[in-house]
């Protein structure tokens, strides 16, 4: 099994948006679509289109990997020799320490084949000139939870917000108030303490 992405405690790198990238060997043609994802739906909703979009090609191979902890991933070769093609695309995201992206490498066979070496480098360095072109972008695991005040509390509640650099959102004040916050993972104990030792004041991990 290839390790995670990523071993940070709370921040890992990924990409900010789609990127492309090709390469051409005999005729073949290998188009690689990068795209920055955090979801297997959303993995499989990409892919499916990807597939309508080039119908006429010979395959659509693909990887990904997900989460702060980059201990998700899949790699699928889709007809393609088993190794050839999923496996080097998989490579070339961890190898950039990579996490929450797909790649999908869409090839179209121009008569020649390239054998097993052949076909690795060429989704090796499709996938690489996709994912060069990609601005990389650090991103913070988080979860997101919702407090719950009396309006006396308030400005507890604002300092502490404050002094851990949290932002508020899904306000709703009144005699009862709350507030929506997300909190990076390494932040979370101390947060939960300085919530239980303010009087009046609740938090609930939301989704």
């Amino acid at each position: 099994m290839n390790e995670p992405a990523n071993t940070a405690q709370d921040s890992y790198r990924s990409i900010s948006a789609p990127s492309e990238g090709l390469f051409k060997d005999n005729g073949s043609r290998f188009i690689a679509r990068a795209y920055p994802v955090e979801t297997e739906e959303e993995i499989r909703d990409i892919v499916s289109s990807l597939k309508k979009e080039y119908h006429d090609a010979r395959h659509h191979c693909y990887a990904w990997r997900l989460g702060y902890r980059g201990d998700r991933f899949r790699a699928s070769d889709d007809g393609e020799p088993s190794g050839s093609s999923g496996k080097p695309i998989l490579g070339q995201i961890d190898s950039r320490g990579l996490s929450d992206v797909l790649v999908v490498v869409i090839r179209y066979f121009g008569g020649i084949k390239l054998g097993i070496p052949g076909l690795i480098r060429a989704y090796r360095t499709s996938t690489a000139d996709a994912l060069d072109s990609a601005e990389i972008i650090e991103k913070v695991a988080s979860r997101r939870f919702r407090l719950h005040f009396g309006y006396m509390n308030m400005n507890a509640v604002m300092k502490i917000m404050k002094d851990l650099g949290l932002s508020p959102g899904g306000q709703d004040f009144g005699m009862e108030c709350s507030m929506e916050t997300s909190v990076r993972l390494t932040l979370i104990p101390e947060f939960l303490r300085r919530v239980a030792e303010t009087e009046g004041c609740t938090a609930e991990e939301t989704e």
